[in-house]
């Protein structure tokens, strides 16, 4: 089972720039897609953006253009580095990743969520 390690999260000014990293790790032949979701109070969890082991990128309109997902596959692990950042940024962050298991099946896995505050 993978286990994915979140960090960079926290609190930071309107304007300002965090980078959330998530780390896998554990037993699976590869990590295929990563991506990055948020969940605000009173919204449902939405995609923020995702990367495939290959390095296709996809993004949310309301992040295009302020944030970059990128992916070390040396280190199993996906980066969001967040750039000009709102208030309506503030969400819990979730790392998500599919995995082919060892046995050849698919596998997925959140992480446990970081809190990323911008105050206006």
């Amino acid at each position: 089972q993978v286990q994915l390690v979140e960090s960079g999260g926290g609190l930071v000014q309107a304007g300002g720039s965090l980078r959330l990293s998530c780390a896998a790790s554990g037993s699976a032949l590869s990590i295929n897609n990563m991506a990055w979701y948020r969940q605000a109070p009173g919204k449902q969890r939405e995609l923020v953006a995702k990367i495939t082991r290959g390095g296709s990128t996809n993004y949310a309109d309301s992040v295009k253009g302020r944030f970059t997902i990128s992916r070390d596959n040396a280190k199993q692990t996906v980066y969001l580095q967040m750039n000009s950042l709102e208030p309506e940024d503030t969400a819990v962050y979730y790392c998500y990743a599919e995995y082919l298991t060892l046995s050849t099946n698919w596998g997925m896995k959140w992480g446990q969520g970081t809190q990323v505050t911008v105050s206006s």
